[in-house]
């Protein structure tokens, strides 16, 4: 099954465990503004990057992004 990113939950991870990004961001030794831009989805989040994030914000990988399959996505344009 083909899988595409929607948009990132970056956002509500982080109010789920109560952490700004800025704090996110010290952690992993990146600037904030680097953070807002994931959660902005101006970035993709490396494979690393979202692993260390996961870790931090205590989720699963695949709990910082919107996943849709590529039929899902086809309904979607549907009328």
């Amino acid at each position: 099954m083909h899988i595409e990113l929607g948009p990132c939950l970056l956002e509500q991870r982080l109010a789920e465990r109560g952490m700004s990004k800025e704090k996110l961001a010290a952690e992993l030794r990146i600037r904030a503004e680097r953070i807002g831009d994931f959660i902005s989805d101006k970035r993709v989040m490396p494979l690393r990057t979202a692993i260390a994030i996961a870790d931090i914000v205590a989720c699963d990988v695949r709990d910082l992004y919107e996943l849709r399959s590529l039929k899902q996505r086809e309904e979607s344009l549907q009328p």
